[in-house]
């Protein structure tokens, strides 16, 4: 699924090629993916309107509009926007939005992206979007924060840095990948977390989203950027994908388990 540093990615292309663009007609190949209006409805609300600017919040989208209703989208496993100009076919189109100049796709493959009509101002009805914790890369997510949300939880921390309304943006690659910067088992127990460790995780959190974002992503598999580009992150991974590898700092193999549902990488000498 695609992190913050992959979404960010979509979204900074995006917004520079469709921001003051209108939309000019709308073609929907999948009508399932649009969770809370008819295909017409959906179609209808925002044809004609013009694209102030394409927003981020965690692993969602918002292609915020001039009129009262906006677009929401959460890509999920395999979901893109992709900007072509002059138009072209694209392989995994599902909705097609012709703009003034060029189109902007959504591109899925497994089709388990999600699209939300939305108020363009305040809150937007999608608890999952309306619940989320302060953005990975935001100055609301603090040391502070982090060691007052930890204090007193008996959660795993693994589990804890993948709730999105505990911190947004992260999933799986970056948490494996944070915990071993940090030096934490992904298995420790948040309560049992000192101030100095925390410390060191929220710069590890802030560090492999900044990596993550200056590599353009992570592609293990079908990740790719709103011009339709691999990312470069998957290069530089520490643990994620590597177990049974020898760890890069002091040699022994990368252990998997399941943690919180997930698969989990972690060095068992490093991380305690």
């Amino acid at each position: 699924m695609p992190e913050l540093p992959e979404v960010e990615t979509v979204r900074a292309y995006i917004d520079r090629c469709v921001s003051g663009q209108y939309i000019k007609n709308i073609e929907i190949f999948l009508p399932r993916l649009i969770k809370n209006a008819t295909a017409e409805e959906f179609a209808a609300a925002l044809t004609g309107q013009m694209i102030q600017s394409v927003r981020r919040r965690g692993k969602y989208l918002r292609v915020q509009c001039s009129g009262a209703v906006s677009l929401l989208v959460h890509l999920r496993m395999t979901g893109s926007l992709l900007y072509e100009e002059p138009c072209r076919d694209v392989p995994a189109r599902r909705i097609l939005f012709r703009l003034s100049k060029g189109c902007l796709t959504y591109r899925d493959i497994r089709t388990l992206g999600c699209l939300w009509l939305v108020p363009s101002q305040g809150k937007t009805g999608i608890s999952g979007y309306d619940s989320l914790g302060p953005d990975g890369t935001s100055p609301e997510f603090t040391v502070p924060y982090l060691q007052a949300a930890l204090k007193g939880s008996h959660r795993k921390i693994k589990a804890f840095l993948l709730d999105q309304t505990a911190v947004a943006g992260l999933g799986n690659i970056y948490v494996d990948e944070a915990l071993f910067q940090a030096h934490i088992r992904p298995s420790r127990r948040c309560d049992r977390i000192s101030r100095r460790d925390s410390e060191r995780l929220h710069d590890a959190v802030v560090q492999v989203l900044r990596t993550g974002l200056e590599n353009g992503g992570t592609t293990i598999r079908d990740f790719i950027n709103g011009r339709g580009s691999a990312g470069h992150n998957q290069d530089f991974l520490c643990v994620y994908g590597r177990e049974g590898k020898p760890c890069p700092v002091c040699g022994e193999p990368i252990k998997y388990v399941k943690l919180a549902g997930r698969g989990t990488r972690y060095c068992p000498h490093c991380q305690k």
